[in-house]
């Protein structure tokens, strides 16, 4: 039950926010600045993400005690860990821009949004790679709808990034709107 009451509270809350934001929102467009809206979603996401990552980490353990034990495991461990830490470096600098207000966050979000099917393809190569199993198998089963869903949500959200007033003017006005169009 209360894992219930706390995705109730992690998804209603910020949609009661966004709601009434909504609802309130002026006519003037320069008045649109600040977490607000659909901006507070994304914020409240991008906070979390560095956390989803660091919890499929810890649920890799099991995975990665497996592959120590076979040729080159050791290295396909350090591998896929130099990955998943070299995008939570990614995540968290993003964060960081956001929380900021940096003029930079709209290019590093997109950023992030092309690192998921990078990382997934890296990944796959090396591991592919390392211990000699086809890529056919490691892509056996629904191994491809996570990094598929990611890719598809976060380029939600990028569309969003991108056409937004809301993010326009809090992260730098007209230019950074700008700097992330042409950076895609």
């Amino acid at each position: 039950m209360w894992h219930w009451a706390i995705l109730l509270l992690l998804v209603g809350v910020p949609v009661f926010f966004a709601v009434r934001s909504a609802r309130q929102s002026s006519q003037n467009p320069e008045d649109l600045e600040g977490f607000g809206g659909w901006l507070m979603l994304l914020a409240i996401g991008q906070s979390l993400s560095p956390l989803r990552t660091l919890v499929e980490l810890a649920r890799s353990i099991k995975t990665y005690q497996e592959l120590t034990t076979m040729p080159n495991g050791g290295l396909a461990i350090l591998g896929e860990g130099a990955l998943n830490l070299a995008f939570l470096v990614l995540q968290l600098v993003v964060l960081v821009s956001m929380l900021r207000r940096s003029r930079r966050f709209p290019q590093l979000f997109i950023c992030q949004w092309f690192a998921i099917p990078l990382l997934f393809i890296l990944d796959t190569v090396w591991i592919s790679t390392i211990l000699s199993v086809p890529v056919n198998q490691l892509l056996a089963g629904n191994a491809l709808v996570p990094p598929l869903a990611s890719f598809a949500l976060t380029g939600l959200w990028a569309a969003y990034v991108y056409r937004s007033v809301r993010v326009r003017n809090t992260f730098g006005g007209d230019t950074a709107a700008i700097q992330a169009a042409t950076f895609s």
